[in-house]
């Protein structure tokens, strides 16, 4: 190591502070009886991740799906769930309340898959008839 940094002049270093003379030591104030009592320190890193629109939308495809929501973002999530259900492959029941202790400053949206029973003529909850790679769905055949 020497080889590469030849070492350093004595005279260059550092010595440390210089020395305190007793003309500008001074003596730390008294302490006061009416001193304002110190603050809750503000914590520097959040646990909870800030709402992210485009995450929830990433979710959309799920059979149940329940999120916490900023006033802020409802109407954009509302648009992003209606304009994925224009496709017409998902539906979802949508659920929209407001947040315990809040006063309407985030709400709880829930999603849930459903289907339409003509039978019934009415939207029923969805069920999974299982997962296949046919194209043509978990029976293979197109009827």
């Amino acid at each position: 190591m020497l080889d590469k940094y030849p070492p350093k002049d004595p005279a260059l270093s550092v010595r440390g502070p210089p020395p305190a003379t007793p003309a500008t030591v001074t003596p730390p104030p008294p302490a006061s009886t009416a001193a304002p009592a110190p603050s809750a320190p503000i914590p520097l890193i959040a646990l909870d991740r800030p709402f992210d629109v485009d995450e929830f939308s990433g979710l959309l495809g799920e059979t149940s799906i329940r999120v916490t929501v900023p006033r802020e973002d409802l109407a954009e999530v509302l648009r992003r769930v209606s304009e994925f259900m224009g496709f017409g492959i998902y539906v979802y029941a949508v659920s929209v309340r407001p947040t315990p202790g809040e006063l309407l400053k985030s709400f709880v949206v829930e999603l849930q898959r459903v289907d339409y029973d003509p039978e019934k003529r009415s939207w029923t909850p969805f069920v999974e008839k299982g997962t296949s790679d046919s194209p043509f769905g978990p029976s293979g055949t197109r009827t």
